[in-house]
């Protein structure tokens, strides 16, 4: 199998396990992992937020790790990647502001490349204007994002574990989805574990 290269959205408070978990799963199956952030140069950090779901009306927030940048996001270019991965938290809300991140993300679906977003990721998947006629399933609050950019929001289950694929979209709920989101986003990678 030839190895596949990602790209990987990081930013300020993006969600410690969905960006620490794919990019570890991800380099497990053998894909190089390019974690990137606008302003931001390898071997620079951002820091992470844990959130759990302790029984309020949203997620709670703790302080996480810090997670290292592993290649420079000024030169990115689409077509050195096999696919794109966003994390959620509240970094997507950010993200979403710089042109090149929305940029980059068209670029991925013009060229029909897999990209996979999880929690709040679809943020940027909205703002990008991607969603038009697509199915995303990703965090509650971020449900009106998605119905306003066109596309249908998939509700999660009840243990937000679920994963839903629309072509070369996968995308998830939370954390909890992550075996579910990765199996599937290996799927559509083509992508095959041979034990």
């Amino acid at each position: 199998m030839a190895e596949k290269k990602i790209l990987m959205f990081v930013g300020d408070f993006v969600e410690d396990y969905e960006a620490m978990v794919p990019f570890q799963m991800l380099t497990m199956v053998g894909c190089q992992v390019d974690a990137v952030c606008p302003d931001k140069k390898a071997g620079d950090a951002v820091k992470t937020a844990i959130h759990d779901f302790e029984g309020d009306q949203t997620y709670s927030e703790k302080v996480g790790h810090n997670f290292q940048i592993t290649a420079d996001f000024d030169g990115v270019k689409v077509a050195d990647y096999d696919g794109l991965v966003i994390p959620g938290g509240r970094a997507p809300e950010y993200l979403r502001l710089y042109p090149r991140v929305l940029e980059i993300t068209q670029e991925f679906f013009k060229a029909n490349k897999p990209v996979a977003a999880i929690c709040h990721g679809p943020q940027i998947l909205a703002a990008a204007g991607v969603l038009e006629g697509r199915e995303c399933c990703g965090y509650p609050a971020v449900g009106p994002d998605i119905e306003r950019a066109g596309g249908k929001w998939i509700p999660n289950n009840e243990t937000f574990s679920n994963a839903y694929v629309d072509g070369r979209l996968v995308s998830a709920p939370a954390w909890p989805a992550h075996p579910e989101w990765i199996r599937k986003f290996l799927t559509v990678l083509g992508v095959k574990i041979e034990l």
